[in-house]
């Protein structure tokens, strides 16, 4: 079985707030009993945390959820690609604790993030959940299975130590203070959400990051849980193995069952297991020590990175320091989001190069696993490195000239303005059209925007011929004009055929297409409005669709051409416009429209109207390519 080359073709964050220093941490987690930490100053100069993210107030108040944070940063991260929702076929999320224990994590996140239906994988465990993610992404685009899957990651481990949680705790009533296997973390974790665009294709207009490979190793065969929640240890003593076999979730919790533990007389095995599988992966010939540009390692404290260099120094190892990537002094701990937000920060802010080797190092202490990938830069596929989104011209409705002092006239193009600057500022967020002005489009979406729009232009000629067949002998003039119009659309679909024909599409499969469902709407509206006795609300339509071509199709078609290398005759559809006087001589005929006689009021509003429905029903077309 061939198996396909996956890529990291994007990378995006989200961290709540604003950054919490040292000196605040008490103020949004709260004083235990009311009395400060003796822990807090000897945690913080260990793990080098300087600032973190809380999804709390100071009123202990949780201010997000951890599937909403984490649809975020997939919006965050589609958004540096221009990729759309639509495209996702996998979303695979990682948490340690979601909002709710059931159902999964992913299928919360697939609600907040509102995508389409697609296959999801729920990964719970602690910091090496986030690379499980990842590996299930990897996996089955390496396969075939998905060309395009979303790795994501959340945490909101800050409500689970805020000073409330605790106060009904039979320790902390009794005046014993917070066990320090809880105290610990208090200061040792933060919240955030981060997420990976994953496609078998690397992006063109930027830098990806080819998966080479992902190990995972569990070692829970060998030593007793860590880091752990929902139970107490001392189980001989007669307590219950889980916080499920209290006689109430009551009990559970003045026990004590809930807190998140970290044992701490084994949390050094962390370190030692993560560096011997470093040196097994060498001598298994998956990279060499000194092989590597960066290492992205996840620590929770500046404490291990310590012990790891020691470590490795014992073997022979030593990597330098500008090798070393990590934003914990600076974000914090966020657990199993953490890999995703180093690699977002580090796509982000380091001058990458093609060929750069990174390797990312992923321990986990719930119950010991090690977790490695190995990535390398690749450069984009474009030839030539262009901003598609200079293409994008500021935000202006087309330019009515009229000759007449006429106040329904001059209200007439007011309302048109307006309408005109809402439609193309929506059109902007529909995703085929982001995809077009950030470097996305691939050659099978642009054939695919011909296909569907193709089905829909064909009609254009008909509903306009209808309406010139139903404009009465008094406005003979219109009419005439109306009969040029149908002819110029006719061309206008020839012309389509060509550049699909051209960009390796069959002639036969695109006469045989039908409509997609915004197409249907679109056309039943014009044909509609065209049946009835003068129709000339149909002004309003027109000057949305010949609006298109007089200040947005030319910006597609050389967006389109550009960075696909696209010859003229494979873009003249949307080109033609600027090249000739077809666009002009359209427009000319709405402006002569609208002065010759026939504007009331009451038409006026009507046409209004009918621009407001046209341009929503173009946008949907755009919206539903491939939904028939």
């Amino acid at each position: 079985m061939q198996l396909e080359n996956v890529y990291i073709t994007a990378a995006g964050k989200y961290l709540p707030g604003a950054p919490v220093h040292n000196d605040e941490i008490e103020e949004y987690l709260g004083l235990i009993d009311g009395k400060p930490s003796r822990s807090k100053t000897k945690m913080l100069s260990q793990n080098g945390i300087r600032s973190r993210y809380y999804a709390l107030d100071k009123q202990q108040r949780t201010t997000h959820t951890v599937s909403g944070m984490t649809a975020r940063a997939i919006e965050d991260c589609l958004s540096r690609n221009g990729a759309s929702k639509t495209d996702i076929q996998l979303i695979s999320a990682a948490t340690t604790q979601s909002d709710l224990p059931v159902p999964g994590f992913a299928s919360m996140v697939h609600a907040d993030l509102g995508s389409p239906a697609c296959e999801i994988a729920s990964h719970q465990s602690v910091c090496a959940a986030g690379l499980m993610a990842i590996k299930n992404a990897y996996t089955n685009i390496q396969t075939g299975a998905a060309q395009t899957a979303v790795a994501c990651a959340g945490e909101l481990a800050s409500r689970l130590f805020k000073a409330k949680r605790f106060e009904q705790q039979q320790r902390i009533r009794d005046g014993h203070g917070l066990e320090l296997e809880t105290d610990f973390l208090r200061w040792m974790l933060s919240d955030g959400a981060g997420a990976l665009l994953l496609q078998s294709r690397p992006a063109a207009q930027h830098i990806s990051l080819q998966i080479e490979w992902i190990d995972l190793r569990s070692y829970a065969h060998l030593y007793d849980v860590c880091m752990y929640a929902g139970r107490n240890k001392g189980e001989a003593g007669g307590r219950p193995l889980s916080w499920m076999d209290y006689d109430s979730f009551s009990a559970a919790d003045r026990d004590g069952a809930l807190n998140l533990k970290q044992d701490l007389r084994l949390v050094d095995n962390m370190v030692k297991l993560g560096v011997q599988r470093f040196f097994e992966l060498v001598d298994e010939g998956k990279f060499d020590a000194a092989g590597f540009d960066w290492l992205v390692c996840h620590y929770s404290s500046h404490h291990f990175k310590e012990k790891i260099i020691q470590l490795l120094a014992k073997g022979g190892v030593a990597i330098p320091e500008e090798k070393w990537f990590s934003n914990l002094y600076s974000v914090g701990n966020v657990g199993t989001a953490s890999i995703f937000v180093l690699l977002e920060e580090l796509l982000r802010s380091k001058p990458l190069k093609a060929g750069d080797k990174i390797l990312c190092m992923v321990p986990e202490s719930g119950r010991f696993i090690t977790g490695f990938m190995m990535l390398t830069v690749v450069p984009p596929t474009a030839s030539q490195t262009f901003d598609p989104s200079s293409l994008l011209t500021d935000i202006k409705a087309p330019e009515i000239r009229i000759h007449l002092e006429n106040p329904v006239l001059e209200w007439l193009i007011r309302q048109l303005t307006t309408v005109w600057i809402d439609f193309e500022s929506s059109l902007r967020q529909v995703p085929i059209v982001k995809k077009i002005f950030s470097g996305t489009l691939t050659l099978e979406e642009y054939k695919a925007l011909l296909f569907n729009l193709r089905q829909q232009v064909i009609d254009g000629s008909q509903w306009i011929a209808r309406a010139a067949s139903n404009v009465s002998i008094g406005h003979f003039d219109i009419r005439s004009s109306f009969i040029s119009h149908s002819r110029d659309e006719h061309r206008d679909y020839q012309i389509l055929e060509k550049n699909y024909i051209q960009c390796g599409g069959n002639l036969e499969e695109l006469q045989r297409g039908e409509k997609n469902i915004g197409s249907e709407a679109l056309s039943a509206y014009m044909f509609q409005k065209a049946s009835q006795p003068d129709p000339f609300d149909l002004l309003g339509g027109m000057f949305i669709i010949e609006g298109l071509g007089n200040r947005v199709a030319g910006n597609w078609g050389r967006a389109i051409q550009q960075q696909l290398q696209l010859r003229d005759d494979q873009v003249s559809f949307f080109t033609y416009h600027e090249t000739s006087d077809s666009s002009e001589n359209h427009f000319e005929r709405f402006e002569n429209a609208i002065q010759s006689g026939l504007l009331t009021t009451s038409l006026a509003e009507r046409i209004v109207k009918t621009a407001k429905v046209t341009g929503r029903l173009y946008r949907l077309q755009l919206e539903q390519i491939g939904n028939y």
